[in-house]
């Protein structure tokens, strides 16, 4: 089951590394179903391997000029306060609820990917931010990354391009440096009441550091849009699978 795991650990990198998220939503439920690990360690588990591979699927798109770092940073910011506020009221909150707002993250999820990212009208380039309207965002976003362990690219890649004035691009490789700071934040919280088995977490991390790796050098070279398409149906079924075994429970 392990060799199993770790190859589920590599599909996430692949899809974090190749779409700049969207893969994570994964993570929970491999953990949980797969390798056998209790709900709330899979959270905060999940939350080391999203922190650990959106930061190095990052570097990529860092050299390429794909990260804007003020608006990154400022929105990595906020999320991160509320993925620590996540992290310590997730541990609390009955482990039934949490997979059933973790499914309910997964079917928001493939059905934006399914959809396909429609490029809102960007505004011309801006010498100020929107901070006030950043900072909201960033620390609702994150309070959903903190309680259920998933990165929320999603979420994160439009807010980028509304109030940051990103490029879609661009706004993929920031929010990679989003993910990771809200992801580690989160994980703080959760490290407060809930033990992690390090001797899992730590291979399973690495599995899916090599699958971002290789997801980010396949990055223009596939039909990106199917490819996402494709992989929202898998987590759509995914979702109502989670969703269901909770019913069932």
């Amino acid at each position: 089951m392990i060799v199993l795991t770790l190859s589920a650990a590599a599909l996430i990198g692949v899809t974090l590394g190749l779409f700049g998220g969207g893969g994570s939503i994964l993570a929970v439920p491999v953990l949980v179903y797969l390798a056998g690990v209790p709900a709330r360690q899979a959270i905060a588990m999940s939350l080391l391997v999203v922190a650990v591979t959106s930061a190095v699927s990052a570097i990529g798109h860092a050299r390429a000029g794909r990260i804007r770092w003020r608006t990154g940073l400022v929105f990595g910011a906020a999320g991160m306060a509320g993925a620590y506020v996540g992290g310590l009221i997730g541990p609390h909150l009955p482990e039934a609820l949490l997979m059933a707002a973790f499914a309910a993250m997964m079917l928001a999820t493939a059905i934006a990917m399914i959809r396909g990212r429609r490029t809102p009208r960007v505004a011309p380039a801006r010498d100020e931010l929107p901070v006030l309207h950043v900072v909201a965002e960033g620390v609702a976003v994150g309070a959903v990354t903190g309680l259920v362990g998933a990165g929320g690219g999603f979420l994160v890649v439009p807010a980028l391009v509304l109030l940051g004035g990103l490029p879609m691009g661009v706004a993929v490789g920031t929010s990679l440096l989003v993910i990771a700071m809200k992801s580690l934040a989160g994980l703080a919280g959760y490290l407060h009441s809930v033990p992690i088995d390090w001797s899992l977490a730590l291979p399973v991390t690495a599995a899916a550091v090599v699958g971002g790796l290789a997801g980010g050098s396949l990055a223009g070279r596939i039909d990106g849009q199917r490819a996402r398409a494709a992989f929202g149906w898998f987590v759509l079924a995914m979702g109502v699978f989670v969703l269901v075994q909770q019913v069932r429970a």
